[in-house]
């Protein structure tokens, strides 16, 4: 069971189900990046979701990351992945993603995609993140990108990584 506890601020009150998008984004990057049938797993899993301002991030950035900044997305691990989904025991925190409207808005008009399929993106990217994967290293990034594009492609959305000409 998949519990993504969802907040968000007025300024993402636009009539967009995020709550079902949120949940369908993480589902299929549990089921794709991690080991065992996660997305299925008796036992609970919670995620955590920020929808928040650019303020709210650049907060967060500067002061988890050093980065007096606003960011798109950024992913707080909280507890490690287990090899196996266990019947029993306590929910499994992965931790908290948390996304920034304003930067959201600016890149999905730039991408030219509207900003329910950016967010998914974001969403598949942060819970990646919360699971262990990264982008530091070239060959890190290519295995994570090809990650996200299969996830967004099953979802029948764009590839956000896709070069315009």
């Amino acid at each position: 069971m998949l519990d993504v506890a969802l907040s968000a601020t007025a300024a993402w009150d636009d009539g967009t189900d995020w709550d079902r998008l949120a949940s369908d984004a993480v589902t299929l990057a549990l089921a794709e990046g991690g080991e065992g049938d996660w997305a299925a797993a008796p036992r609970a899993i919670e995620i955590s979701l920020r929808l928040t301002d650019d303020d709210e991030v650049r907060t967060l950035n500067r002061d988890h990351r050093g980065k007096d900044r606003p960011t798109n997305v950024l992913s707080f691990p909280l507890d490690p992945l287990p090899a196996h989904p266990e019947t029993h025991g306590p929910p499994v925190l992965l931790g908290d993603i948390v996304l920034a409207r304003g930067v959201c808005e600016t890149e999905a008009a730039m991408r030219d995609v509207a900003l329910s399929a950016h967010v998914t993106h974001l969403c598949i990217h942060g819970t990646l993140h919360l699971i262990g994967y990264d982008h530091v290293d070239s060959t890190d990034a290519e295995t994570m990108e090809a990650l996200e594009i299969r996830i967004m492609r099953r979802l029948g959305l764009h590839d956000p990584y896709a070069k315009d000409d």
